[in-house]
């Protein structure tokens, strides 16, 4: 098997599992509160994480990474942290926790288009007219799934659901943005972002009281820790090191949010609505759009 070959199949097992979260976030979330779901899934990442730099002999690398010229790269691994796994998770399974899975999961995936828009601005590019597009088709998509009071048993969406998922985004964005120019080794920065993201959530649990959780909502939670975050987070780190065309790669993950709704609607019982399955359409073309590599006569 080729690298490129090799390269799909790690981003096929990441579009399946990255499409089974969102069942598992709400059935975790019936459970236990936001705050204890993430902390056990901050602690199984980690431990994926550890074991994972054992497994390949990376754990001295991790070691000098922070004692060789750690006072440039300790704060910036802390405001990674702070960024993902802490915040963003905090947003995004409190918005989980108000929202149907079927709206909270697009939502939340439009980040890519924020990302675009993020680095627009912090990098002053013009935005290309197939970005724009994109940008626009995306937005569309985002009000037709805020509109659709129909996939919620109340007849109404959270308002503030909405705001949480479609922030959520923003700071998942900032988030890869902080790592553009990192020269530090993937696996040894996991490991970091999810020791620190560990820590605060440690501290901040002090202030949420909790129960020791069900068995159920415990291998959920371990289960989002492994295949959101740990295995998955390496799994695709490997894959974009492997691949010969990275946008062939990248266009795989857009199966994830199409497959999630296989699993909401069968697992989780909800009726997935035809103004679902427009926003989702609407928000997965916006971003293929945006992120369409142009190709002219003149360049590639």
């Amino acid at each position: 098997m080729n690298q490129q070959n090799r390269s799909l199949y790690m981003g096929g097992l990441v579009a399946i599992f990255w499409a089974t979260v969102a069942t598992a976030f709400k059935i975790a979330l019936a459970e236990m509160c936001y705050v204890q779901l993430l902390l056990i899934s901050s602690i199984t990442a980690l431990i994926v994480c550890t074991f994972e730099l054992f497994r390949t002999a990376k754990a001295g690398m991790a070691l000098r990474t922070v004692t060789d010229n750690g006072a440039k790269r300790l704060p910036l691994l802390m405001f990674q942290a702070m960024l993902t796994p802490f915040l963003y998770y905090l947003v995004l399974f409190k918005a989980y926790s108000l929202l149907p899975a079927q709206i909270a999961q697009p939502l939340n995936y439009s980040w890519q288009v924020v990302l675009i828009l993020m680095m627009s601005v912090l990098y002053k590019r013009h935005l290309k007219l197939s970005q724009v597009s994109g940008v626009l088709i995306c937005f569309a998509g985002v009000v037709s799934l805020s509109l659709n009071g129909k996939a919620d048993l109340a007849g109404s969406l959270s308002v503030e659901g909405i705001s949480l998922a479609l922030g959520s985004s923003v700071i998942w964005a900032s988030y890869w943005i902080s790592k553009l120019k990192n020269e530090i080794d993937p696996v040894v920065e996991l490991f970091y972002n999810f020791l620190f993201g560990t820590i605060y959530l440690a501290i901040l649990s002090v202030f949420y009281p909790m129960e020791w959780p069900s068995t159920k909502g415990l291998l959920a939670g371990i289960y989002v820790g492994i295949f959101e975050m740990g295995l998955t987070f390496i799994l695709w780190t490997k894959a974009l090191r492997l691949a010969e065309n990275k946008i062939v790669l990248t266009q795989i993950t857009y199966l994830s949010p199409l497959l999630s709704l296989i699993f909401i609607h069968y697992i989780l019982g909800e009726a997935i609505t035809p103004l679902t399955i427009a926003g989702l359409a609407l928000v997965i073309g916006g971003i293929y759009i945006g992120n369409r590599k142009e190709i002219s006569g003149k360049s590639t």
